[in-house]
């Protein structure tokens, strides 16, 4: 069999190393299990960027029909990863910063930084300013459920607080207490 690129039904075109049935089973040399890795973290990456995926779970593998499906799957060789694997993989993720386990004290659940907590920042402080909203009190509902779709649609609140904390830290947010949990008030930047 030769090896392919492959279009899935969302849209996403898995690289041809997806088309390998060694790409699905732990490799027994090192170097070789490092790359594969390293190919796997990058595949997962880009996947839940394009369907905007935030968790991944050890037993999306077991689950069929799961959002991670077109990945973790490969029908046309009758591949899957196998728990164990992924759960390796997600701790390479986690020690690379790519991931981490949410909710924490835990290893089979990780929250995938398919954008790192400092550019969910940059998004967040963006979306504030294009949509006029500098010096308001907003509600976490506010950002993760606006009333028009944005990049920050169904951000997780935990992964919304590490992007608060890292504006409050340039001076350019604070959280509130409001009468039913908590705020955000985003500043102009100090000049």
């Amino acid at each position: 069999m030769s090896l392919s690129t492959y279009t899935t039904t969302s849209g996403f075109l898995l690289p041809s190393i997806h088309s390998a049935p060694p790409f699905f089973t732990e490799q027994p040399n090192p170097t070789t299990q490092a790359t594969a890795t390293a190919q796997w973290s990058r595949l997962i990456l880009a996947y839940a960027r394009h369907k905007k995926l935030f968790i991944l779970r050890v037993e999306d593998v077991e689950t069929s029909g799961s959002d991670w499906d077109e990945i973790l799957r490969n029908t046309r060789i009758n591949r899957k990863i196998l728990p164990g694997y992924l759960s390796n993989i997600m701790e390479a993720m986690v020690a690379q910063n790519l991931a981490v386990y949410e909710p924490v004290k835990q290893t089979r659940s990780v929250l995938v930084y398919w954008r790192l907590p400092e550019e969910w920042a940059e998004v967040l402080y963006d979306w504030v300013i294009s949509t006029g909203q500098l010096n308001t009190i907003l509600t976490f509902y506010d950002i993760t459920d606006p009333p028009l779709e944005s990049l920050l649609t169904g951000i997780p609140i935990s992964l919304l607080r590490k992007a608060i904390s890292i504006l409050s830290k340039t001076g350019r947010s604070q959280t509130i207490a409001i009468a039913d949990g908590e705020g955000v008030r985003f500043l102009a930047r100090s000049k």
